[in-house]
């Protein structure tokens, strides 16, 4: 495995995102229909032609490249290469007119997240990251911020609905040691993350394509991405997903959740 990811598949990556983001464009705020999948979440017609023109650029530029998307399935998942897709990761933000949703994309070689991007299409921010590269937003270079103790920092979740049973309890004895605790940001949380504005992101039930492009994005800025139990996260992660800044909050963030193991 090369120690850095190639000039050519970040140009593509970068690619990607503007297809993407040119079609949530023309769907936000217009009013689109709304359909419930078969486990109750919501999907439009934005997500179903961004994630069909994502995997329709793949199979042109990397036909051996295998493809796993949350809308249209899997093929090819014994490539060496996969490209993970959510094409709106947000999906009750964007048919509330919220602009936090965003695309996520990810590339997983030999079973390790190499390269993710975070596109924030109608701020137009996109966060970077890949194997052997500074994270960067919008092209310039980002970091973590100092963080060492919970009693400083800020924890986002998407909601606190996403966790029940000892889930729950673990995650409320985390927000009741942090600083400050908001909900709602999605995928978007994770840049911020990123960029320094918050420090710790924590989540459960979460999907491969909700998580893996994070993990690029977050350690190529200093952060630490992995699951509940510590360990890193693959196609195979059960979807419980830690992040911190500062990576010496770790333990103590860990310690918390391990309860509800």
């Amino acid at each position: 495995m090369s120690a850095t990811i190639e000039p050519g598949l970040l140009a593509f990556a970068n690619e990607l995102a503007e297809i993407a983001g040119t079609i949530a464009r023309r769907y936000f705020r217009k009013g689109v229909a709304v359909d419930d999948k078969a486990d109750r979440s919501p999907v439009t017609v934005a997500d179903r032609e961004a994630e069909a023109a994502l995997r329709a650029a793949i199979e042109r530029a990397y036909p051996a490249d295998g493809i796993l998307g949350e809308e249209h399935g899997a093929v090819r998942l014994d490539a060496r290469r996969v490209w993970v897709l959510d094409p709106i990761d947000g999906t009750k933000s964007f048919i509330s007119g919220v602009p936090l949703f965003g695309t996520l994309i990810a590339l997983v070689e030999a079973g390790e997240p190499v390269l993710g991007v975070i596109d924030q299409p109608i701020s137009r921010e996109r966060w970077l990251g890949a194997r052997g590269h500074a994270t960067t937003l919008s092209g310039a270079p980002v970091r973590t911020r100092s963080c060492p103790t919970l009693g400083a920092a800020t924890l986002y979740a998407t909601s606190p609905d996403m966790f029940t049973g000892a889930e729950a309890q673990s995650f409320a004895r985390l927000k009741s040691a942090v600083k400050l605790a908001r909900f709602g940001a999605d995928c978007y949380a994770y840049g911020l993350l990123a960029a320094g504005f918050i420090d710790v992101v924590v989540e459960a039930s979460l999907k491969p394509y909700d998580y893996l492009a994070m993990v690029p994005v977050i350690e190529g800025a200093g952060g630490r991405i992995v699951d509940w139990e510590g360990r890193k996260l693959g196609l195979g992660s059960g979807g419980r997903i830690l992040a911190c800044g500062d990576p010496t909050l770790l333990p103590s963030a860990h310690a918390l959740l391990a309860g509800g193991s």
